[in-house]
């Protein structure tokens, strides 16, 4: 397993590269601006926490590393409940109508983001517990990069609006590293297990694979904050440059 891990780590550093890091990083941006992608990432999110209810939870079992999984799925259950709260905050819970709300969830603008959630799905459903396993150790991993890079954001935000955020502040990025304590014993039951060739090769395309979506998810993410405004986060672009042009 030592080597499976090993890839998950060079593709962390390769995807802390991504594009939309850079423009999170960069202070002379308004950092409302920085996370004006925010509902962008609402059918990952809010599909993320039935994934772990219905797809990574098995109970009752007596396979340790599925222990491991459903441990590691209640620890995730409710952060999609600091998401929604952070939406407030920010100023995107904006009045729509419903059919409005629908539309942009299954738009493009939101095409990678539920991408990545299919993939999650289509990987961890009826898998077995290390392959779960190996699925929580990527999404740890992005989650890692991802994190480190709104919790700045979220501290400058407090600063301007004495508001904090939760989901994309300190408090998750905190619940996010106290999970690597539990990574020492997950990875010595890893240790034990023999990969089938079968299983090694699921193993390879699972991690390739959703490194390639989230990536692909960041790249839409930079695509979106450089074109919508945090004040107008679902007008189109175009809607934007004219009301850009008459202030």
């Amino acid at each position: 397993m030592e080597e499976f891990l090993a890839l998950i780590e060079k593709k962390k550093q390769e995807f802390a590269k991504s594009g939309l890091f850079e423009f999170m990083r960069d202070q002379s941006i308004d950092p409302r601006q920085r996370l004006a992608f925010a509902p962008c990432i609402a059918p990952l999110v809010m599909s993320f926490a039935e994934c772990n209810k219905y797809v990574f939870r098995e109970e009752p079992t007596n396979d340790p590393i599925q222990e491991l999984v459903n441990k590691h799925s209640y620890e995730e259950d409710n952060h999609w409940l600091w998401f929604l709260e952070d939406l407030e905050t920010l100023g995107i819970n904006k009045s729509l109508k419903f059919s409005d709300a629908l539309n942009f969830v299954w738009s493009e603008e939101t095409r990678a983001s539920r991408l990545v959630s299919h993939q999650i799905l289509r990987y961890a459903y009826g898998a077995s517990p290390i392959i779960k396993l190996l699925i929580i150790e990527v999404l740890e991993a992005t989650g890692n990069v991802f994190f480190s890079m709104a919790q700045p954001i979220a501290e400058e935000l407090a600063t301007i609006t004495q508001k904090e955020l939760i989901y994309f502040g300190h408090f998750h990025w905190e619940v996010e590293n106290n999970h690597s304590k539990d990574l020492p014993q997950q990875r010595r039951w890893s240790e034990t297990i023999q990969l089938t060739i079968k299983l090694r090769r699921e193993a390879f395309e699972v991690v390739e694979k959703l490194f390639e979506v989230f990536t692909e998810l960041m790249d839409e993410l930079l695509v979106y904050a450089k074109t919508h405004s945090f004040e107008q986060p679902f007008a189109k672009p175009r809607e934007i440059w004219q009301h850009l042009k008459a202030g």
